[in-house]
């Protein structure tokens, strides 16, 4: 994509993002729903990260080996091709990267800027929350990784963002599953946080062990 459409895209999620906030919204999730964006996402992460193209594609949805080996050939070649470009994370994503990943940057980036929490889904999702990262490092104060994806892309990523995944559940759907699972547990631990009594609030003695 050219560069104006990439800062469109990224405009998209800020804006997205805005609305959420206006609506009292005080905490995000980002996935998404794509064929063939662990390809670009892969090509993003090997960027990004330095890691060689081998260690981090995956299979995907379900690609059997002559798949992953067009996979792993279309990654090299992007990168070959876009090499003099990668340097940073605006030409990345022009190069590299989907509109709905520039999308879910700028819901990243405009997320931290109103210090709301952003929960990253899976492997795409975290590319994202990295290049967000990229931009402005503050960001990763505002993440939550929600889970641990079957991606090995992910694992570089995650260091980049400085985050455990919240969730290890062997997944390898993205479309903000991970998200919301672990949306609920972030709800369920601020609900044990504030609205739980203590020993002192609910007259228990003795609360040593004898």
């Amino acid at each position: 994509m050219s560069t104006a459409q990439a800062l469109a895209a990224i405009g998209i999620g800020i804006e997205m993002a805005e609305v959420a906030s206006s609506q009292q919204c005080h905490l995000l999730g980002i996935g998404e729903m794509g064929i063939g964006n662990t390809t670009a996402a892969s090509a993003l992460t090997a960027a990004l990260t330095g890691c060689s193209v081998e260690t981090v594609v995956g299979k995907g949805a379900g690609a059997d080996e002559a798949c992953v080996a067009r996979k792993l050939n279309a990654v090299e070649r992007a990168i070959q091709l876009h090499r003099g470009h990668l340097d940073d994370p605006l030409d990345l994503l022009a190069h590299l990267g989907g509109f709905e990943i520039a999308a879910m940057c700028g819901v990243c980036l405009e997320g931290a800027a109103r210090r709301c929490p952003i929960v990253v889904d899976g492997f795409i999702a975290t590319v994202a929350a990295a290049l967000a990262v990229k931009f402005h490092p503050c960001v990763t104060d505002y993440l939550f990784s929600a889970h641990r994806s079957t991606e090995p892309g992910q694992a570089p990523l995650l260091e980049i963002i400085k985050q455990e995944p919240l969730l290890s559940l062997q997944m390898r759907l993205g479309e903000g599953t991970g998200a919301a699972l672990a949306i609920g547990l972030i709800k369920a631990a601020v609900a044990a946080f504030t609205e739980m009594a203590t020993f002192e609030s609910a007259g228990v003695a003795n609360q040593g062990v004898p």
